[in-house]
């Protein structure tokens, strides 16, 4: 992935604009969103064609150019977590950064949440995954079925890692997660 202030030092913005137009035309690029592009990874094996970066590896992208932390929520935190099979078409992400939204791949909507420095502090990514896949569905709407599956999701990490987040997590939500360790 790549933006064009990369080429910044080469031409005017002008120039860079109409060569990765051309570029664009002849399929070298693709724009996955605006000002965004990356070189089209093609399947063979199967022969999909062309593999789309996913939302993830473009946010990801995005953060490392403007230097800024970003955290998932809501329903994607819940689908990394295996919580939630549903496919978000609208995504959000805390950040330290500036609040904005853009649209990638098309129509996919990225939402980025300007958070205070507390609420993207976690050491641990399950221990933040988990924080904000469980507020998203309230604490009187997480079944035991869930618990269950974070419970032994967090016996697959070392405790001391996980352990080092707890005062970031809500109080329910450290109870789950400290309940996990119990049952060890």
């Amino acid at each position: 992935m790549f933006f064009p202030d990369k080429f910044a030092r080469y031409s005017t913005s002008a120039n860079i604009r109409k060569a990765l137009e051309i570029l664009k035309a002849k399929d070298v690029i693709i724009n996955v969103a605006r000002g965004i592009y990356c070189y089209p990874k093609i399947d063979k094996a199967l022969g999909l064609g062309v593999i789309l970066p996913s939302v993830d590896d473009i946010v990801d992208a995005i953060a490392k150019r403007d230097h800024i932390k970003v955290v998932p929520t809501g329903v994607h935190a819940q689908n990394m977590l295996g919580l939630s099979t549903q496919v978000p078409m609208n995504y959000v992400f805390l950040t330290n950064g500036y609040s904005k939204s853009l649209t990638v791949l098309g129509n996919i909507q990225v939402k980025f949440k300007q958070t205070s420095p507390k609420n993207i502090s976690f050491q641990n990514k399950l221990a933040m995954l988990i924080t904000y896949a469980l507020r998203d569905y309230g604490q009187d709407n997480v079944s035991a079925d869930q618990i269950e599956h974070i419970h032994a999701l967090l016996r697959q990490e070392p405790q001391e890692k996980v352990l080092k987040d707890l005062a970031l997590m809500p109080v329910w939500i450290r109870n789950i997660v400290m309940q996990a360790y119990e049952q060890k």
